[in-house]
């Protein structure tokens, strides 16, 4: 299993780069949080399976003071310095209803 403990993460796109989530692991409970971009603060909570799929419903405060619901599936893909990427194939609930597919890149610190 991988562990996701104290590791962040932001959108891959640059439009959205300014949007960082902190991720929280213990045993196979996953939570998190984020704020930015569009977002002005967001919570994560759901699952981790032993191959590092996660499996998560979030929530978050847009710039406007709608609140969004959804669920996400997040794949990950290990890069060669060791970081890793995630694939998320997420689904938004209610007024804002939407799908789609999008790629968060991990922050390694420099060296």
């Amino acid at each position: 299993m991988i562990d996701y403990e104290g590791r962040r993460f932001r959108p891959a796109e640059d439009g959205a780069r300014d949007r960082v989530a902190h991720y929280h692991q213990d045993g196979d409970l996953l939570w998190g949080e984020f704020a930015g971009g569009r977002a002005r603060r967001g919570t994560l909570v759901g699952t981790c399976a032993p191959d590092g799929r996660l499996d998560f419903a979030y929530c978050m405060v847009l710039e406007d003071g709608e609140v969004v619901s959804g669920h996400c599936r997040s794949t990950p893909e290990f890069r060669p310095d060791g970081g890793i990427d995630l694939r998320e194939e997420w689904e938004r609930f209610g007024k804002h209803a939407d799908r789609g597919v999008s790629l968060l890149t991990e922050i390694r610190e420099a060296r």
